[in-house]
């Protein structure tokens, strides 16, 4: 795959070499591409729907696994895992109706208040990169809730008996002993599900405004790299311009491979710390 890719971009990296990527130019008329604001982009968007998924993810998978009854926590991990089956284009239409008028109602309280950081400067449009971090992290909590509990069920009873026995309180056991124990299956869940938010296209795509430039302001609208894959493939006015589309998804694909390898790299030393 990586192959092909490189052999159908090949004239865009010998006419602009590394410049396409740290290029901020997008005009197929004039034939000037670069990508640096579609890598921006997919990064911060994605960044953001961590931010706000993990701690919302943790604190539901240690209500699930060690507060709720048997019966409550298989009841509501059965409504977050039908999350995972809701189609994106669905959750676009959602973000479209719902999520962006309710964003550009909060975004003028966000200037308001918050108007003294950078990232929180600029007009309300209701589409832009915290729209889009907040639909992706409603996309990739149910991943990383349902494998989170599932791995704070597999911590050793005889581990959480022996702390209480010491007279640890309920909580402490569970931050000192369940989730050290379970930090590289979450680690991995959470990998698992950057990945997922990396490549998403339709959902994204419908609420990010679509403009190619870099802003430090969460609340300015930006691109993807899938998203402008998605959008101007069938419509490329060129060779350059399919090209580079097609340099755009292979630089997608390393990104996604130098993340995954860090993965890797991060969880095997976590191994060899817990050995």
């Amino acid at each position: 795959m990586a192959a092909e890719l490189a052999r159908s971009s090949a004239s865009v990296w010998s006419k602009f070499g590394l410049g396409f990527i740290t290029g901020t130019d997008w005009d197929p008329i004039a034939d000037k591409f670069g990508a640096l604001p579609f890598i921006y982009g997919t990064l911060v968007s994605s960044a953001v729907a961590l931010a706000i998924a993990i701690p919302l993810v943790v604190g539901s998978a240690i209500f699930l696994a060690e507060l709720a009854s048997p019966r409550v926590s298989a009841i509501c991990t059965f409504f977050i895992e039908l999350l995972a089956a809701i189609p994106s284009v669905i959750l676009g239409l959602m973000g479209i109706f719902i999520l962006v008028p309710a964003v550009r109602a909060v975004e003028p309280s966000l200037v308001k208040w918050l108007g003294f950081l950078p990232l929180f400067r600029g007009a309300p449009y209701g589409v832009g990169l915290l729209t889009a971090g907040l639909i992706l992290s409603l996309m990739i909590l149910p991943y990383i809730t349902v494998i989170t509990r599932e791995v704070l069920l597999q911590v050793p009873r005889p581990l959480q008996e022996g702390m209480l026995a010491l007279g640890a309180t309920h909580w402490e056991t569970v931050w000192k002993v369940c989730l050290p124990y379970a930090r590289p299956g979450v680690i991995g869940a959470v990998f698992l599900s950057l990945g997922r938010a990396l490549g998403e296209t339709m959902a994204v795509t419908m609420v990010i405004g679509n403009t190619p430039k870099i802003s430090a302001s969460l609340l300015d609208p930006s691109y993807t790299m899938a998203a402008v894959i998605a959008n101007e493939l069938a419509e490329a006015a060129g060779d350059l311009h399919l090209a580079s589309l097609v340099a755009i998804g292979l630089s997608l694909m390393m990104i996604t491979v130098v993340i995954n390898g860090a993965a890797r790299l991060m969880l095997y030393r976590l191994g060899e710390g817990r050995r």
